[in-house]
């Protein structure tokens, strides 16, 4: 739910209004805008407001919008409406430059985006990142809406409800429908300015935060226009951990060496934000072709690069006797050095035709060599993300003089996200590595048809009857490019080295496996000294083989009807029914059903029932891609095959098919007087087969014998794929109330919003599922939210303040605390505390035009419960920190882990 509900529609509106005359003239009083919005969002006809829906719908304002301080429209949106969740997601691999957000509990491919009321496109990433960080939406191709300028929009609709039957696949939780500007006139400008209260002074840690913005309008002809946007931004990367305990430990030992760390003096792998600039576009336009038609256009672009840090690879080795090793509670633990430094590379090969020293083998001489030699001090990969957005629809819409509309339009659309590293290497080409590396592009492409059709029909009811009809057509197609060689292939020495010791000229024998002669001494091995073969591709990432390089495509068609009417001047009903054919798995048909009564003028009730379905995405089905994941602090090579091939079927991977819900929907609207309003809706959404990443299987050698590709993943390390694995069910409150209130010479406005959501895994298979899935659905994100929010007004002046409040967390995959001694497998996590946080910012207009903000987030510079000391997730006596340098937890939880931000806007607006 929308903590603006429709209250903030009015709070920034009036605060919009509040110019000061011109000089000479009085101020005039800030007058509250209607509360009863306009909504296109959830309904086919014309007349309905937010208060008379059917279904819950919050519109939030442009106002609002703009005035939060930050580039990234998923964290405008996170600020304003409590049921939206988006972890901050550091170190997450592509889910850093792509971050899925969750509405109500469900994942982002299970919300429908729209701008303009077209659908808006996925993203070319689906999250298979294994962690916190993307547990609410682990498997989802969601649309990535930080792609959309702040400045552009309009308004912003929710519709809470499920409205699968009115839109289509994908909107199971609901629909947010991005309003763009369609002024016929004027132009504004702002500029913003901030920082993070914790930071450093340099581009990865000073968190300082930079926004331009514009937009400018012309109109033409009775209603025809055209607004131009766009929006540039950089912000500095912020770092809110601690170096790694061997990074200290290796400085101690080699202080001449200790400025050639990663990052020094910073630490040697930084949790928080990445570095990242870009820019976003709009243009939206209308032409009148006669005096009831319009021909319409819109197009978007946006680009963003991020630089995202990756995990240090530590030449050295500490043993759990160093008393540099132990935690808080005087343990002490091994830490590793990384493989690509555990042994050096033997460069003579054995003489050829030589009957003591056979092909395949090496000289034991010191004709060696080891990654120390480029990055003595070990190294920390920098992970580059470009993502690319281009969106464009155009249509022809009118209506008649018997009040039929029609709109038809086309979509085409297109997001791309380009991956590269640089500061890493490949291990099995040795001395030949690489130290950059392009791991090839992920796109989704998008062709989108539709036409909808309304007309009224006069049944002696309250009100006419909307009778609304239509068809949809859709294509989408995923691809992925192949990167470089080394970024995913094997080198030279990708095969173990079998030493030879020379003992006579032209005369060698085998290398004894004893501790004084075999650098790889293994005294569970045989009697001969063998340097294992190293792991094929890049360290850090697995770029796209050719073998699942490649484009994939499923199409479908959709008809729908709607019904809508006054049935008396007390009951308002709707009914919907859509059918979908998908080429891929065969067609579904969805319905909806809705009410609202009005009691009394104070009071209306309303209801809803229906179903919907979430068709699996090409992407989906073909996702292969290989990521770095964490279980209780430990490093795990991951690999993701596509559910049609040999790997995961030997894993017992099947077909993938629709996921299918059930919504119903209660609440009431009471005003009890002229200037309060609260609402208060209850939701259950039932979701079967639901779409995600299964549990990971460990590659046996068994695995890898019968497939050689699982190489790249390594003995011991993970597999997974998609499945239809779960059902859920999803519980749910939202109570809005608002006040409104002329006091001091100026208007109040006050809003309290309220969310409680519970998931609950309600049928799994526990040989795909793991339990610490399960436990981070329903408690991932905090099941209660609230923010109390007021705005007042008095002449140039305007004041915002707003109280948040989120309750308890749990991230059982990412800091677990109890395992089962048996299945070994973890059991329950980490509880965060609940917190309050609070905003505030001032503003002033002045000379008519120009408006000055200064204002603060988090102002008490509030942060999440730190990591708690654990056996899974020891904490370091040399460090304050776990193994890998975090103290906060990694996603940051529901409202970040860096802390408060202060900033300074200036807003010119003719």
């Amino acid at each position: 739910m929308s903590a603006t509900a429709l209250t903030l529609v009015m709070a920034a509106d009036a605060a919009e209004a509040a110019q000061p005359a011109p000089p000479g003239q009085p101020v005039k009083a800030t007058v509250p805008v209607n509360p009863d919005e306009i909504v296109i969002t959830g309904t086919r006809r014309s007349d309905r407001t937010v208060t008379t829906s059917a279904s819950p719908i919050d519109v939030i304002s442009s106002a609002e919008i703009k005035n939060q301080p930050t580039a990234n429209l998923l964290d405008t949106v996170k600020n304003i409406v409590p049921s939206f969740y988006v972890p901050q997601n550091t170190i997450s691999d592509a889910s850093s430059f792509v971050r899925s957000p969750s509405l109500r509990g469900l994942p982002g491919d299970e919300v429908l985006v729209q701008i303009n009321g077209k659908r808006f496109n996925r993203s070319a990433l689906v999250q298979v990142y294994t962690g916190g960080d993307t547990a609410l939406s682990f498997g989802s191709q969601s649309p990535d809406i930080s792609a959309i300028p702040s400045i552009a929009i309009k308004n912003l609709q929710v519709l809470r409800d499920g409205a699968t039957a009115q839109y289509g696949s994908d909107a199971i939780g609901g629909v947010m429908n991005f309003g763009l500007r369609n002024d016929r006139g004027g132009i504004e400008a702002q500029a913003r300015y901030g920082q993070f209260f914790d930071h450093g002074h340099t581009k990865l840690d000073s968190g300082k935060s930079r926004q331009l913005s514009a937009a400018t309008s012309v109109g033409f002809g009775a209603t025809g226009f055209i607004d131009v946007a766009g929006e540039w931004y950089k912000d500095d990367g912020t770092s809110t951990g601690k170096t790694r305990p061997i990074a200290v430990i290796f400085a101690q030992d080699n202080p001449g060496l200790a400025n050639q760390l990663p990052n020094f003096p910073l630490p040697v792998q930084i949790w928080g934000n990445s570095p990242t600039h870009g820019w976003k576009g709009v243009v939206n336009a209308g032409v009148d072709m006669s005096s009831n038609s319009q021909l319409y256009a819109t197009l978007l672009g946006a680009y963003n690069k991020a630089d995202e840090s990756f995990n240090f690879r530590s030449p050295i080795s500490a043993p759990a006797t160093d008393p540099r090793t132990q935690d808080v509670n005087g343990v002490g633990h091994n830490l590793s050095a990384n493989g690509a430094f555990r042994f050096p590379f033997f460069l003579t090969p054995c003489p050829a035709g030589n009957a003591t020293c056979p092909a395949g083998g090496f000289v034991n001489d010191s004709n060696t060599f080891l990654f120390t030699e480029l990055y003595p001090a070990g190294f920390t990969p920098r992970f580059i993300g470009v993502t690319k957005e281009r969106w464009g629809v155009v249509g022809w819409r009118g209506h008649d003089d018997s009040g039929l509309t029609w709109d038809v339009s086309a979509t085409r659309a297109r997001n791309s996200l380009r991956l590269s590293m640089n500061h890493s290497l490949s291990p099995t080409f040795g001395p030949a590595t690489q130290t950059s590396f392009q791991f090839g592009t992920l796109s989704q492409k998008e062709t989108n048809a539709n036409l909808d059709m309304t007309y009224p029909v006069n049944l002696g009811l309250a009100s006419p009857v909307t009778l609304a009809w239509g068809a949809e057509y859709r294509n989408e197609r995923y691809g992925s490019t192949a990167g470089d060689l080394q970024s995913y292939g094997a080198g030279p020495f990708a095969a173990p080295q079998p030493l030879f010791d020379e003992t006579s000229p032209g005369v060698f024998s085998p290398t004894p496996n004893t501790a004084g002669t075999c650098p790889a001494f293994d005294p569970t091995a045989g009697p001969n000294c063998v340097i294992p073969g190293r792991a094929p591709g890049a360290s850090g990432y697995g770029g796209t083989s050719p073998t699942y390089a490649g484009a994939w495509h499923d199409w479908s068609w959709g008809i729908y009807g709607d019904v809508e009417a006054d049935v008396t001047n007390a009951l308002s009903m709707g009914v919907a029914g859509r059918y979908e054919n998908y080429q891929s798995f065969g067609g579904s048909f969805v319905y909806k059903v809705n009410a609202l009564y009005k009691i009394s003028p104070a009071i209306s009730a309303r209801g809803t029932i229906g179903t919907g379905f979430h068709a699996p995405s090409p992407g989906q089905s073909h996702d292969a891609i290989l990521t770095t994941n964490f279980v209780a602090g430990e490093q795990v090579q991951t690999g993701t095959y596509p559910v049609d091939s040999p790997i995961s079927r030997a894993f017992g991977s099947t077909t993938l098919g629709p996921e299918k819900s059930h919504n119903y929907g209660a609440g009431l609207i009471l005003k009890p007087a002229g200037t309060v309003t609260i609402t208060a809706d209850g939701y259950i959404i039932k979701v079967k087969d639901r779409i995600g990443v299964s549990r990971t299987f460990s590659v046996t050698p068994a695995a890898l014998a019968a497939h050689p590709e699982l190489a790249a993943v390594g003995l011991g390390g993970d597999v997974n794929f998609f499945t239809n694995g779960f059902d859920t069910s999803t519980k749910g409150l939202d109570v809005v109330g608002t006040w409104r209130h002329n006091m001091f010479d100026g208007t109040l406005t006050a809003t309290l919003a309220y969310n409680y959501n519970k998931s609950k895994v309600t049928k799994f298979d526990p040989g795909v599922i793991s339990n610490a899935q399960r436990v981070d659905i329903a408690h991932l994100a905090p099941n209660h939210r609230a923010t109390l929010s007021g705005n007042f007004v008095r002449g140039p002046w305007m004041l915002n303040a707003r109280e948040n409040y989120y309750g308890w967390w749990k991230d059982l995959q990412d800091y677990p605390t109890v395992q089962d001694p048996v299945t070994k497998e973890f059991l329950d996590g980490q509880k965060f505390g609940s917190k309050f946080t609070t905003d505030l910012d001032l503003s002033y207009t002045f000379m008519e035009h120009f408006t000055a903000t200064v204002g603060a987030v988090n102002i008490f510079n509030t942060h999440p419960d730190k990591i708690a000391q654990s056996a899974f997730n020891p904490i370091y006596k040399l460090t304050g920190s776990t193994a890998d340098g975090q103290v906060y937890p990694r996603l940051g939880g529901p409202f970040g882990l860096n802390g408060g931000l202060w900033y300074v806007r200036l807003r010119v607006k003719y």
